[in-house]
């Protein structure tokens, strides 16, 4: 039985264009400014701990990292922190707000080539104003028939989605680095979840690779989703 995908569904940060780097770039910053404290593995432990605690109230995106730079630096010093220091990292997130977009291999080429054949939806959650930012520096912007900007990935969130902006989950495709966000509820929702790698990943990203799913694939980069679109619809 032909599977006919008319609707592509494409996560933004590390799988169009380079996102984590930055955060690793800031984290080192955040390290040495606080190395006369701690070391480096502990406080990398640390912020870990509070990302994850404060993603209920700050959400997915450079402003919550900054905050939990804030407050683990605060935790660290036992609020010894010096005013400098909270400076350091408030520039440091005004720096990573500001930074140019850059696109990874393939990106620009693929979407503009599946747009001729199929309904694209941008789905990134993060921040509205920086999400906005990155896609009209980007150049894409004019690429996506939709766009999505939520403030979390949820099975629910792609069935919407899919369905509002396409033929629903059953004919709908997923394409995106983060098997936890991108992939695995998108398959819950009923569409196919394509993952492509990025070097680096978020440890809240990271999640097993769903078995046994006949619409779960992985490709080595983003070129791969035109021969996978030919393979699954002959």
């Amino acid at each position: 039985m032909t599977t006919q995908v008319t609707t592509i569904g494409f996560d933004a940060d590390d799988t169009l264009w380079q996102n984590e780097t930055f955060y690793r770039m800031t984290q080192d910053r955040f390290a040495s400014l606080l190395s006369s404290y701690t070391d480096a593995g502990h406080l990398a432990t640390r912020l870990l701990e509070a990302e994850r605690r404060n993603l209920g109230h700050y959400g997915f995106g450079i402003k919550g990292f900054m905050l939990s730079m804030i407050e683990t630096a605060i935790e660290v010093t036992e609020g010894r922190v010096p005013a400098s220091v909270i400076s350091e990292i408030l520039l440091a997130g005004q720096e990573m707000l500001a930074h140019p977009i850059e696109l990874l291999p393939q990106a620009e080429e693929t979407v503009r080539r599946l747009a001729e054949s199929h309904t694209l939806v941008l789905i990134t959650k993060g921040d509205l104003l920086d999400q906005e930012r990155k896609l009209a520096q980007s150049g894409l912007g004019e690429v996506f028939d939709a766009v999505e900007i939520v403030s979390d990935k949820t099975p629910g969130v792609y069935a919407r989605a899919f369905a509002a902006h396409g033929d629903g989950p059953a004919r709908a495709m997923m394409v995106g680095n983060s098997m936890r966000s991108d992939v695995i509820p998108a398959i819950e929702a009923g569409a196919w979840g394509v993952f492509v790698p990025h070097g680096l990943t978020w440890e809240i990203e990271h999640a097993a690779a769903p078995e046994g799913q006949p619409r779960f694939r992985e490709l080595p980069d983003l070129g791969g989703v035109l021969d996978l679109l030919r393979e699954i619809e002959d």
